[in-house]
C-alpha cells in the first residue's frame, strides 16, 4: 500500500526529466542500430498525439482564462483609476519582458550551435511549414500595413476557434466578450460569470490531465528528435545555452530591474526591504511553479512587510495572478525564437513583431499552474507557422525554468502592487 501511495506520488518534474533521458537512451540506440524507421513508426506517434491534446485544448483555455482574467476586474466600477493603473502596469512589464527575452535570444542565438546540415535535414522535414509560412507573410506586406487588421477581428467566430493558427481572433472575442459582461449589470451577467467559474475549472482539470501524460510525449518526441538529428551533439549544446540564456534573463528581471523600478517609483520603499520580504516568496513559488498556489504567501508578504494597504493588495494581487506573466513573456519569447533557430527558420522583423504580440497576449492567458504554458506555447508557435512538434527540444528542461519563471512572475505582482500604493493621491 505504502509503495503504491509513494508511485502515485512520484514528482512530475521528475517523470519529464527521467522521460527525456530515456528519449535521448532510445534515439541514440535507433541511430546506432539504423532503426530510425522502427521509431519514428511506432513511437514518434505517440509524441504527435500529446502534441495534438496540447492544441485542442489551447483555444478553449485561452478564451475562458482571458474572459474570467478581464471579468474578474468588475471591481474596477469601484476603484477605476487604481484598475487603469494596475492593467497600464501588467501591460507594459509584460510587454518589456518578452521584448528583453526576444532581444537576448537573438543576441545570444543558443539556436545556430546546431550543425549546420543537420538544420538541413530538419528543414526538408517542415519544408511545407516554412514555405506556406513564407507565402502568408510576403502577401501580407503586399497587402498593405494594415492587413494585420484581418487577422485579428473574425467575421465568423465558429471558423476562428476551429484553427490555432487563427488564436489572435479568439482572443480579440475573448476580450470583446468579456468587456461586454463587465458593461451590463452584475445581476444579470451573474449566472454567465458563475458558468466560467465552473467551465474554468472543468478545462484547468483537462490540462491537467494532459499534462500528466508529458513524460510519455516526452520519450517519444525526444527520441524521435535524436534520430532526426542523428544523435548530433551540438544540439545539447544549443539547448544547454538556450536554458543559460533563459536563466540569466529571469534573474535579470527579478535583481535588477525589479529592484531598479521600486528605487525609482515606489515612495519611501527601500530596495533591501523590498527583496527581503520578497525571498520566502519567491523560494515558495520556485518549490510549487504556481503562482496561483503562492498567491497568500505574497498577499501575506506584501500587506506586512512592505506595508501595502489591503485594498490595493487585494484588488491587484489576484489579478495578477491570472493577467501579470513577466518570466512567462520573457521565457517565452526566448523558446519561440530558438525554436525556429534550431529548425532553420529565419524570422523576419516584422514576425519577430509578431512574436512579441502574440507572447505579450498568450502569457495573459497561461494558466498559474505547473505545466500550463506548454500548452499557450503550442499555439503560439502554430500560429506563427513554427511546427508545435519543435517543443520537444525544450520540454524535457522546462522544470526549473518553470519554477524560476514563476518566481518572476509573483515578484513581478508585488512590483505593480508596490508601485500603486506607494503612489495612490
Amino acid at each position: 500500500m505504502e509503495l503504491n501511495k509513494k508511485r502515485r506520488t512520484f514528482p512530475l518534474y521528475l517523470q519529464i526529466i527521467l522521460g527525456m533521458v530515456l528519449g535521448i537512451i532510445i534515439g541514440i540506440v535507433a541511430v546506432l542500430l539504423d532503426a530510425g524507421k522502427l521509431v519514428n513508426h511506432w513511437l514518434v506517434p505517440w509524441g504527435q498525439m500529446f502534441i495534438r491534446l496540447l492544441q485542442l485544448i489551447a483555444v478553449p483555455l485561452i478564451f475562458v482564462t482571458l474572459v474570467k482574467g478581464i471579468t474578474g476586474l468588475k471591481d474596477i466600477r469601484k476603484f477605476s483609476q487604481l484598475g487603469g493603473k494596475m492593467m497600464l502596469l501588467y501591460l507594459c512589464f509584460i510587454a518589456a519582458s518578452a521584448a528583453f527575452g526576444i532581444m537576448l535570444a537573438v543576441t545570444v542565438k543558443p539556436g545556430s550551435l546546431v550543425k549546420h546540415e543537420v538544420v538541413e535535414d530538419i528543414q526538408k522535414q517542415y519544408q511545407a511549414n516554412i514555405e506556406e509560412k513564407t507565402i502568408a507573410a510576403e502577401q501580407n506586406i503586399e497587402q498593405g500595413p494594415l492587413n494585420f487588421l484581418n487577422d485579428i477581428i473574425p467575421n465568423n467566430i465558429i471558423n476562428a476557434a476551429s484553427n490555432n493558427a487563427n488564436i489572435l481572433q479568439v482572443i480579440f472575442f475573448s476580450v470583446f466578450f468579456a468587456m461586454s459582461i463587465l458593461l451590463l449589470p452584475a445581476a444579470k451577467t451573474k449566472p454567465v460569470v458563475e458558468w466560467f467559474d465552473a467551465l474554468e475549472k472543468i478545462i484547468l482539470k483537462m490540462v491537467d490531465f494532459i499534462i500528466k501524460t508529458t513524460p510519455v510525449g516526452v520519450v517519444a518526441l525526444m527520441a524521435g528528435l535524436i534520430v532526426d538529428f542523428k544523435g548530433d551533439i551540438s544540439m545539447f549544446s544549443a539547448l544547454g545555452v538556450y536554458a543559460l540564456t533563459v536563466i540569466v534573463g529571469l534573474l535579470i528581471i527579478m535583481y535588477v530591474i525589479y529592484p531598479i523600478v521600486i528605487h525609482f517609483f515606489a515612495r519611501n520603499l527601500k530596495t533591501s526591504k523590498f527583496l527581503r520580504a520578497l525571498y520566502p516568496v519567491q523560494l515558495f513559488a520556485f518549490t510549487t511553479s504556481s503562482s496561483a498556489a503562492t498567491l497568500p504567501v505574497t498577499m501575506k508578504a506584501v500587506r506586512e512587510d512592505l506595508e501595502v494597504s489591503e485594498e490595493v493588495a487585494e484588488f491587484v494581487l489576484p489579478i495578477g495572478v491570472t493577467i501579470n506573466m513577466d518570466g512567462t513573456a520573457c521565457y517565452q519569447a526566448v523558446a519561440i525564437v530558438f525554436i525556429a533557430q534550431v529548425l532553420g527558420i529565419d524570422l523576419s522583423l516584422w514576425q519577430l513583431v509578431v512574436v512579441l504580440f502574440m507572447t505579450i497576449l498568450s502569457s495573459i492567458g497561461t494558466p498559474g499552474i505547473p505545466g500550463g504554458t506548454y500548452v499557450i506555447l503550442a499555439m503560439v508557435l502554430t500560429s506563427i507557422g513554427i511546427p508545435p512538434e519543435g517543443l520537444a527540444l525544450i520540454i524535457g528542461i522546462d522544470r526549473p525554468l518553470d519554477m524560476l519563471r514563476t518566481s518572476v512572475n509573483v515578484t513581478g505582482d508585488a512590483t505593480v502592487a508596490c508601485m500603486i500604493d506607494k503612489n495612490k493621491g
